[in-house]
């Protein structure tokens, strides 16, 4: 489970975060919807422990800032951070020993669904943006994390690695981790979500969950562009 209370994050005197509180469960998809610069990336970073904040964050009941929330945690920033002279394999040999994974199963099954089988022995320098961003999921799921964060996880991905993460994002589902997904393209979520959060300028300006045949509810999308271009309001829907 991953819950976020009351965040609020300061950049001097911008406010990028305004007394953020949700809560995705174990065996849930959460969304976080939102035009650029609406504080998705921030209240993420925030999550990974990688920005200091007010407020509290758990993982699964536990401090996100603490050693033993961190084991539990897979992140997937939107930008790839490789080191330019490792090569893919050694990218996923340092995080099994930082991770102390004792089984290499996982990781090879990964780096097989990502078609990097035969770019294992190739630097973090000489891969394409959509191959570092498959090398960066592929470290962020091999010591099988309890909650996974994604930071506009799509972009750069060619279709077969799109197909195979929705994929991925349904299995995590199932297997009852907890997910969280950022994005700006709402197109690319299609209908695998359990809950979507719409910000607007660092808030959550809507909640939507997602329950099929309710009768004369606006769409998702509908939802998030008459929010996004100004005509709603805040609001909660169950």
């Amino acid at each position: 489970m991953l819950t976020v209370n009351n965040v609020t994050k300061k950049y001097k005197k911008f406010l990028a975060n305004d007394n953020l509180s949700f809560t995705i469960g174990d065996g849930e998809i959460g969304i976080l919807l939102g035009p650029n610069g609406a504080g998705k990336s921030t209240i993420i970073k925030s999550i990974a422990g990688l920005l200091r904040y007010t407020g509290d964050i758990e993982i699964d009941g536990l401090d996100n800032r603490s050693l033993e929330a961190k084991r539990l945690l897979g992140y997937i920033p939107e930008i790839p951070a490789l080191y330019d002279t490792l090569t893919v394999e050694e990218h996923l040999e340092f995080i099994r020993r930082a991770y102390k994974v004792e089984n290499r199963d996982l990781m090879e099954r990964l780096l097989d669904r990502f078609e990097l089988s035969d770019k294992r022995k190739k630097m973090g320098k000489e891969l394409s943006k959509g191959m570092q961003q498959k090398v960066s999921i592929c470290c962020a799921l091999s010591h099988d994390p309890k909650v996974v964060i994604f930071d506009e996880p799509m972009v750069g991905l060619d279709p077969h690695a799109i197909k195979e993460l929705k994929t991925v994002f349904r299995e995590l589902r199932d297997g009852g981790k907890t997910i969280l997904i950022s994005t700006h393209m709402i197109d690319t979520i299609e209908d695998y979500w359990d809950v979507a959060h719409i910000m607007v300028g660092g808030r959550i300006a809507a909640t939507r969950h997602n329950k099929q045949g309710a009768a004369g509810e606006k769409s998702l999308d509908e939802l998030f562009f008459e929010i996004t271009e100004g005509q709603g309001s805040s609001a909660s829907e169950e």
